[in-house]
């Protein structure tokens, strides 16, 4: 352990490393602060910039988007009551508040040190965790693999923010999308229709960006954020006693909730920043105060999200399974870089793996300094209409897009996939399933072919394998809750319907 600790600081402490540890925690923090666009379109937007770099580099970058993104959203929370970054919207019930009330240092201080606090512990987790986990995953074959990639899709089809049945049609629109280009073992071509662009398949930057770029931009454009910057000066930016030990415990539990369900597939920042705050409220002797400015409802939330942020990468280095969006888009970028990531990836690239480690740790810090005393910068760009920025992040896009292969065509696609992205928003379609398919899709194929070929044809092999089948297992379990969880509220309404008509007067005419 020493010894790699070592390796990762002459990694992480590199000056272009570290250069672009700082770019990435800046960009992320803007992201946060920004209203519109978040960590997931920031990244498909700069996912053609990492090509030109190499992947430690990439990766160390990308991930100071993603953590960064969440301290950054705490502010806008708390000054603006606009989140930043979805991960931070319960972060406005209390921050807010305690802002109107000439609190916001105790509470942009408290979300800052919970952060650190969040953050560092998730990465103690992510350094001892998961060399244990990948020693586990290597007795993983192509069967388990497939057992894995389908159970991880079933749970983030089942935590999704709208019905399980339209993530399983998004899910499966991504696997279609998925099988675009030409076939892994046949070489034969599948829906190209004679495109030389289709050969290679459906890209992931362009299909990101429309979904997260471009229909961010539409979605915004339609609705007026009308953004009442907290203009009282704030007061000291350090918390006090009686703060520390109000937010002690909300921190401790803040950080175990969001260790353990961001390693979850579908968990994350958003899920553990929700747990967090209800489980404070649970166990508060004063429960009917939350959103009235206590600053445990500040202290739990942001806390808990950062440790999601960090604990999300261990199913990604570990597995090669990504547990939100983001990790989604990450693994992208090491499939692009042609760095397969899964059991053996810490032993084939422990410089990669011990180095994004060490740069989580400078990153954190670098975060707290660029959170606190910056505040009156991030205030003042708080004001920028979004009708200059909207221009900015299209010009980004239509860039990035073309610079990927410098191909007309996926510029197209992009366009494409952000009207169709805006469409899904307004039908209430989740399209995260869809990029989680599209990413795991020739992953599962490939994976399930291989089983196939092992087993001469034979299916029984999923039920046979121990590991398999428990994983299959609670993959049905989940989607037969899911629909018992359905016919209840069919049958509540129901009787809801009956009383209704049964207390409502008839007229005779």
């Amino acid at each position: 352990m020493f010894d790699n600790i070592l390796l990762g600081l002459n990694i992480a402490f590199s000056p272009g490393n570290l250069a672009f540890c700082f770019i990435g925690c800046l960009l992320g923090t803007l992201t946060g602060i920004l209203p519109g666009l978040g960590p997931s379109g920031a990244i498909a937007i700069l996912l053609p910039l990492t090509f030109k770099f190499s992947p430690t580099t990439a990766i160390i970058m990308l991930a100071g988007i993603y953590y960064g993104a969440m301290y950054g959203g705490s502010t806008t929370s708390i000054l603006v009551n606009i989140p930043g970054e979805a991960a931070s919207c319960v972060t406005c019930l209390d921050g807010y508040k305690m802002a109107r009330q000439g609190r916001a240092g105790s509470a942009l201080a408290i979300a800052a040190w919970g952060s650190l606090i969040g953050g560092t512990f998730g990465i103690l987790g992510l350094q001892f965790l998961s060399p244990y986990l990948a020693d586990v995953s290597i007795d993983f074959t192509p069967t388990e693999y497939v057992s894995l990639m389908v159970l991880g899709m079933v749970i983030l089809v089942y935590l999704a923010r709208e019905s399980m049945i339209k993530g399983l049609m998004m899910a499966v629109l991504g696997l279609l999308l998925g099988a675009v280009g030409m076939d892994l073992i046949s070489g034969k071509e599948r829906f190209v229709y004679h495109s030389i662009t289709l050969m290679d398949g459906i890209g992931l930057v362009p299909v990101a960006m429309g979904l997260f770029g471009i229909t961010e931009v539409l979605e915004n454009l339609e609705t007026s954020l009308r953004r009442d910057v907290y203009k009282a000066k704030i007061k000291s930016l350090w918390p006090t006693k009686e703060d520390w030990k109000r937010s002690a415990g909300p921190i401790g539990r803040g950080s175990v909730i969001g260790f353990l369900l961001g390693i979850l597939p579908g968990g994350g920042a958003i899920l553990s920043s929700f747990t967090s705050y209800a489980i404070e409220k649970k166990v508060s002797k004063h429960p009917e105060k939350f959103g009235t400015g206590m600053i445990e409802g500040v202290a739990a939330p942001e806390t808990a999200n950062n440790a999601a942020a960090q604990a999300a990468f261990i199913p990604l280095f570990t597995l090669g399974l990504p547990a939100n969006i983001v990790m989604a888009l990450i693994l992208g970028a090491f499939v692009m870089n042609g760095m397969p990531v899964g059991p053996l990836f810490i032993s084939q690239h422990p410089d990669l793996f011990w180095g994004v480690i060490v740069s989580m740790y400078i990153g954190n810090i670098m975060l707290v300094i660029l959170n606190l005393p910056l505040i009156p910068v991030w205030v003042q760009l708080l004001k920028v209409r979004y009708s200059i920025m909207f221009p900015i992040i299209l010009v980004f896009c239509f860039l990035g897009a073309y610079s990927l292969n410098f191909n007309y065509v996926e510029v197209v696609i992009m366009v494409i996939f952000g009207v169709l992205g805006y469409v899904f928003r307004k039908l209430r379609f989740d399209p995260t399933p869809l990029v989680f398919a599209l990413v795991l899709g020739p992953i599962l194929e490939r994976s399930l072919r291989q089983t196939l070929i092992i087993s001469e044809g034979s299916w029984s092999i999923f039920v046979t394998r121990p590991i398999s089948a428990v994983l299959l297992v609670i993959a049905a379990a989940l989607i037969c809750l899911n629909v018992l969880s359905a016919f209840k509220k069919m049958k509540a309404r129901r009787k809801e319907n009956k009383k209704t008509e049964v207390a409502s007067p008839v007229r005779l005419s």
